[in-house]
């Protein structure tokens, strides 16, 4: 059912008898636990009746597998595509394009919101797949029988799932909400960029002023560096809890500060000099000019409330799951000023921007 690839000529000859599909199947394995970035360890590829396990780890390998990547002529099938991107782009150093998500597809197609590849597959096809080596390590060689079984599965059954899902979008006029939802995820993955206010992702910093917020913006925006610098991941450089705690103030003297850290069992060992500057160092106006994390006690609830309703009032007659339209997340960005989010940018805006733009504070 399935055939190990792990030379390029191998893969080569194999895509070329493959002639050309206009759809390959498409899924990967990768390890994350230790880096910054994820390690692609395997690469699934499947038309109907054929599944290919390539081994990106031998020599040139992943160079062979990107004409089929980037190939316009061949949609990428995925489900769940966003780390995947990420780790074909880190691994082959280019992204699949263009792409149809499945899981996508599926909430957008009424089937549910956040399927996984199990209940997608056992929905579609009523095949109720194993989970057993969802933590293995991919990295190692070979690949036991059953990892290479379960690696397969991931593939074998995303054909059969797009026949149903193509098929219902097309019926409900969404194909072109997929396609955009799609190339927005394969923009996403291709920005290296950091979050340029990584304070509003941690709970925790609502209980912060708003210099400890430009404090903990600004250690964070520089732990995002180092790890993608070291490649190492986020929390071995700096914890967020310790991140907070360190903002709370201005240190004013490196022994304390120094002893402080000794306290803590997450403190890093190096770079207590850089952190002891970085916290010291006056804040800017533009630093101070950050949007700040409230908590929902700060918000107008009111408004918030009638905005949610608006949201639900537009997604319940087109059967569209409310987080899928608009997350809260979103709604405070509009609530707060800070115009519409990018995300929202489209189909969505589109839909929602006539039942929200009187809602939104002037």
């Amino acid at each position: 059912m399935s055939d190990w690839i792990d030379t390029p000529e191998a893969l080569r000859a194999r895509l070329q008898a493959w002639g050309n599909p206009e759809i390959v199947a498409l899924d990967t394995e990768f390890i994350r636990e230790r880096t910054y970035y994820p390690q692609l360890a395997l690469v699934q590829l499947a038309i109907p009746g054929e599944v290919l396990l390539v081994d990106p780890l031998a020599p040139g390998v992943a160079e062979a597998l990107r004409p089929l990547l980037i190939d316009p002529s061949i949609i990428k099938l995925m489900h769940s595509a966003s780390e995947d991107l990420q780790a074909l782009s880190r691994g082959c150093g280019v992204l699949p394009s263009p792409l149809f998500d499945t899981q996508v597809a599926a909430a957008m197609g009424g089937f549910g919101a956040g399927l996984g590849y199990q209940k997608l597959v056992e929905q579609m096809t009523g095949v109720t797949l194993e989970k057993g080596e969802t933590r293995s390590d991919w990295l190692r060689r070979p690949l036991s029988e059953s990892q290479l079984k379960y690696a397969a599965d991931d593939v074998l059954y995303l054909h059969a799932a797009h026949t149903v899902l193509a098929a219902k979008l097309a019926e409900l006029g969404r194909s072109a909400w997929l396609q955009a939802d799609c190339e927005r995820a394969i923009r996403n993955a291709g920005s290296d960029a950091d979050d340029v206010h990584p304070h509003l992702a941690v709970r925790s910093a609502q209980m912060l002023d708003a210099d400890g917020q430009a404090r903990l913006c600004r250690l964070l925006r520089w732990r995002d560096v180092e790890a993608r610098r070291s490649d190492k991941p986020k929390s071995w450089i700096l914890d967020n809890e310790l991140a907070v705690a360190l903002s709370r103030r201005v240190p004013d003297d490196i022994h304390r500060f120094n002893e402080f850290l000794d306290r803590n069992p997450k403190a890093p060992r190096k770079s207590r000099r850089e952190l002891f500057a970085l916290l010291s160092e006056p804040l800017t106006e533009a630093e101070r000019a950050i949007p700040l994390n409230r908590s929902g006690e700060n918000l107008d609830k009111q408004r918030l409330k009638a905005m949610q309703e608006a949201v639900a009032a537009v997604a319940l007659p087109l059967e569209l799951p409310e987080g899928l339209l608009c997350a809260r997340k979103h709604l405070e960005a509009l609530l707060e000023g800070r115009g519409w989010p990018p995300a929202l940018e489209g189909w969505r805006r589109d839909l929602l921007e006539p039942v929200l733009a009187p809602l939104i504070p002037a």
